[in-house]
């Protein structure tokens, strides 16, 4: 049975950094496609980021409102995903969370704000 738990949220002020981790387990991690959303107060799903099974080369994408401060990367011997997330803005608030297929994790609150 696939498990995702996240950790890592909390409250930051803006301009600030935060890395979000994703502990996986029940699915062999590294043969698959991993996401990051998010879903702000009030709004929908929003995808952020994605880092691609090993055997498809591992790389990774960004939504065009995260591209350049925050970074995904993954602990294969782990099985653990990683949001490295920096200069946060008050817009990046939300609940975190990762994704496999359409499961998620209970997700982790993220609150940018002075």
């Amino acid at each position: 049975q696939v498990r995702l738990v996240e950790s890592g949220g909390g409250l930051v002020q803006p301009g600030g950094s935060l890395r979000l981790s994703c502990e996986a387990s029940g699915f062999t991690f590294t043969k698959f496609r991993i996401n990051w959303v998010r879903q702000a107060p009030g709004k929908g799903l929003e995808w952020v980021s994605s880092i691609d099974a090993i055997a498809a080369g591992g790389g990774a994408t960004y939504s065009d409102s995260v591209k350049g401060r925050f970074a995904i990367s993954r602990d294969n011997a782990n099985s653990t995903l990683y949001l490295q997330m920096n200069s946060l803005k008050p817009e990046d608030t939300a609940v975190y969370y990762c994704e496999l297929l359409d499961v998620r994790g209970p997700g982790t609150q993220v609150t940018v704000s002075s």
